[in-house]
């Protein structure tokens, strides 16, 4: 164990250390609450509008972009969770190519980040998929908005006017699990009752408010 600290926070495996760290303190956040589920959200749109001001290009510049994104499934899951599939398996490759292929060498390290970084991507790609398919899913399943309005749900993560929690609503089948923020001035812990009372369609979340079940 000694040695694999050593070698995570080596010069060579910084950078992959760090990457990894950053991503596993932003879980621990939402764990406790202390950030929302999509602090970090990004959209990717593959196709741009010519007559948006942009020379064409501009245009195909940002296109090519937004398809290559597209292609690592960037956008199509919640950006953190493409970065946790990122971060590992660039720092599992970094630690053992420095270790067995380069001898720990610095400079050859450094040489090789960036490849070590692109094929981390391409192994995320894999990693992902099955997470893809599964959102298609869930958002094809998903219930109208009209119809979970009014129902009463239990809080799973902490929210408030501004910070996005969970709450899940019971349904014949699985509980269904919604993003939620709370009315104003209201803040919600986790195990409270609560009441569905609107849908925001522009950010996807519901909102709620304190209800005592009799």
């Amino acid at each position: 164990m000694t040695e694999l600290l050593q070698a995570a926070f080596s010069s060579v495996n910084i950078i992959p250390t760090a990457f990894l760290v950053f991503v596993l303190l932003y879980w621990v956040a939402v764990i406790f609450g202390l950030l929302d589920l999509d602090f970090f959200n990004v959209e990717i749109e593959a196709d741009l509008a010519l007559d948006s001001g942009v020379d064409a290009d501009g245009v195909s510049a940002v296109s090519w972009l937004n398809h290559a994104l597209a292609f690592f499934n960037l956008g199509r899951i919640p950006l953190m969770l493409f970065l946790t599939f990122v971060a590992l398996p660039f720092w599992v490759i970094s630690i053992l190519a420095n270790y067995y292929l380069l001898g720990n060498v610095a400079l050859l390290g450094w040489l090789l980040l960036l490849p070590m970084f692109i094929l981390s991507l391409f192994v995320s790609k894999i990693l992902t998929t099955p997470f893809v398919h599964l959102y298609a899913v869930l958002e094809k399943e998903h219930p109208s908005s009209v119809t979970i309005i009014g129902q009463v749900c239990t809080v799973i993560l902490p929210t408030s006017t501004t910070e996005l929690g969970q709450a899940s609503v019971p349904t014949s089948g699985a509980p269904l699990l919604l993003n939620v923020k709370s009315t104003r001035g209201s803040r919600l812990s986790k195990g409270q009752t609560a009441l569905v009372i609107d849908y925001n369609a522009e950010n996807k979340f519901y909102l709620i408010e304190p209800y005592e079940t009799i």
